[in-house]
């Protein structure tokens, strides 16, 4: 989780290129949600949620741990695509090409939501379960917007 927030928060705005700016009020409510989600992930692992000590070994953790794992490099790739349609100076829309591109029109909001259930699996609590749930809602709406 801290992994892709860093990630997130970080390093992926260093790579954008100069596009279209973010209304301040969106910029503000997305982040009041990375806040509260980051406070209520990190409170229900480090508070409430008890694990076995084998739960490492389980196939609940592997495979969302998998899954948590696939979607972030999907994610990160999409984005790479993204960034890299248009060369410095050009206009105009794109159909990005290539990686899961190539399956889904929504390769990036694929890969995301694809890592929030594998963490969800992965951590078998409700609060991460929410959080998937919260991002297949947000993500999918973005998805088939973007492929209108």
């Amino acid at each position: 989780f801290l992994f892709f927030v860093r990630y997130r928060a970080l390093i992926f705005p260093l790579l954008i290129r100069a596009g279209k700016p973010t209304p301040f009020f969106t910029f503000v409510l997305a982040l009041l949600f990375c806040v509260f989600n980051g406070y209520l992930q990190g409170r229900s692992l480090t508070t409430y949620a008890t694990y076995p000590p084998d739960w490492l070994g389980d196939s609940r953790f592997i495979t969302g741990f998998l899954g948590w794992l696939i979607g972030m490099a999907i994610n990160i790739h999409s984005d790479h695509i993204l960034r890299n349609l248009r060369k410095p100076g050009e206009t105009g829309y794109k159909i990005p090409r290539g990686g899961m591109f190539e399956y889904v029109s929504g390769a990036n909001f694929f890969g995301e939501i694809l890592e929030w259930f594998g963490f969800a699996l992965a951590c078998c609590t409700i609060e991460s379960f929410a959080f998937a749930l919260c991002s297949l809602f947000i993500l999918s709406s973005r998805a088939r917007q973007h492929h209108k």
